[in-house]
């Protein structure tokens, strides 16, 4: 992780991340190493709004939002960060002032885009993690090309109607898989999304809020992260699944980077 700045906590500060020091396998340390880091979070609907409200809770020293949708009276049903104030505003403006009022003490980037191509990959370069929260194949699989590029870790989260997953590609590690490993770019893949398809609203928070906690420990250095692991919930059954990923040797992406 790059450092970006020395980083002090004061008192207040020391306070308001005091239940994170009680924990054992969280420091003074760890707070640092989240409070210089930059967090980019691409898409701000249901997963990126409990991701990106942990992570400004948290204590992340910079998050970058990035989307380019404004907020829709639908979205209320499951997008935390909102209001029924908000609808009609950009996402992401809505949300940088939210993420604000909960922790004025860090920097939040608004990134009213599609994120993709160059600054996609410009954006990625600044990063210490990447967090997926998107709903579209192209843009998933754009977002793990800059990362593989950078060898920036990138949490990738995904649900619809019922089921959820969530995972963490991070070529830092040399038997990590990419996104490509796994969904081809080229593939015949079905696209489904909440428009279409529903999607039950607590769902997101639990995927949303695992992506943050993978995000926070890769930032930390603490814990062991899901790199390698496909973690599956149904949220019908209340039942969670985790099986091996491996990464293709062959792949188009990152096999080159290895």
């Amino acid at each position: 992780m790059t450092q970006r700045h020395d980083f002090s906590m004061d008192d207040q500060q020391l306070l308001r991340y005091s239940r994170h020091l009680l924990l054992n396998e969280w420091s003074q340390t760890a707070q640092e190493k989240c409070a210089a880091a930059h967090a980019v979070i691409v898409g701000v609907g249901g997963l990126g709004s409990p991701a990106a409200h942990f992570l400004a809770a948290s204590g992340v020293g910079a998050i970058t939002l990035c989307d380019n949708d404004d907020v829709d009276l639908t979205n209320l049903q499951r997008q935390m960060l909102y209001t029924t104030a908000d609808v009609g505003k950009r996402k992401v403006t809505a949300a940088r002032d939210r993420l604000l009022a909960i922790n004025p003490t860090i920097t939040v980037r608004a990134r009213n885009e599609r994120m993709d191509g160059a600054a996609l990959n410009e954006l990625v370069r600044t990063a210490d993690v990447v967090l997926d929260c998107t709903d579209n194949f192209k843009t998933r699989h754009a977002i793990n090309r800059a990362c593989v590029a950078s060898r920036v870790p990138l949490v990738s989260g995904a649900v619809i109607r019922f089921d959820g997953q969530v995972t963490v590609f991070d070529l830092r590690e040399r038997e990590s898989p990419c996104y490509h490993c796994l969904f081809g770019e080229n593939e015949s893949l079905e696209e489904a999304r909440c428009a279409t398809m529903g999607v039950f609203a607590p769902l997101v928070g639990i995927i949303g809020t695992t992506q943050a906690a993978e995000a926070l420990k890769l930032l930390s250095g603490i814990g062991q992260p899901l790199t390698g692991r496909l973690l599956m919930f149904d949220a019908l059954t209340t039942r969670w699944q985790q099986v091996a990923l491996k990464r293709n040797p062959n792949c188009a992406v990152c096999s080159g980077t290895r």
